[in-house]
């Protein structure tokens, strides 16, 4: 029986990246831009808080971009301070390094079984066994062994038990982190 599960952000994820006022390492997205136009040319920068100390910094978007170039539908997204765009921003791996960031996703994400309750997929193992597979909603950084243990109610030790006994497989190594979607068995 193939099970689906999706791992669903619950909100935006914190930038890592030192405070020059009080060197804290956390920021919150404010969900808001600034755009600069300098005659034919614009910038465009997402604002995020210190945790610590409530400082704005700038995260580079657009720099220097000539205003033709840049999409109508962008440009009014950037202006109407879209939550979604600062999302996808945020995930952008362009950002990410124009910015020198990480994103702490820390408390930020939630797992979807389609069940009304964790665990009840233990109950569901057939003969064959039990399929699942986890789809990520967003580029969420996870380990494995956290998403298994909390969608069948185990705990982690008993997850890499099963691990190494053989009883959970799948095409994908299972130790470290992963953020795209996989597929695994659990044997009875």
């Amino acid at each position: 029986m193939l099970t689906s599960w999706v791992v669903v952000p619950t909100c935006l994820p914190l930038v890592r990246r030192r405070c020059h006022a009080c060197a804290s390492e956390r920021f919150r997205p404010s969900r808001r831009f600034r755009v600069n136009a300098h005659h034919k040319l614009l910038d465009a920068w997402l604002l995020v808080l210190c945790t610590s100390c409530g400082e704005t910094e700038k995260l580079t978007v657009l720099e220097r971009v000539q205003v033709r170039s840049v999409r109508p539908e962008l440009l009014d997204r950037l202006h109407d301070n879209d939550p979604v765009l600062a999302a996808e921003l945020l995930q952008d791996p362009v950002v990410q390094r124009r910015n020198r960031i990480a994103l702490d996703w820390d408390d930020a994400w939630c797992l979807d079984t389609g069940g009304p309750d964790h665990g009840d997929h233990l109950a569901d193992l057939d003969h064959e066994g039990l399929d699942v597979s986890v789809r990520f909603a967003a580029r969420v950084p996870v380990r494995p062994v956290r998403l298994i243990a909390e969608g069948c109610g185990l705990s982690r030790a008993e997850v890499e038990r099963l691990l190494t006994e053989g009883r959970l497989v799948s095409a994908v190594r299972l130790s470290g982190k992963l953020s795209g979607d996989f597929t695994f068995t659990l044997k009875r």
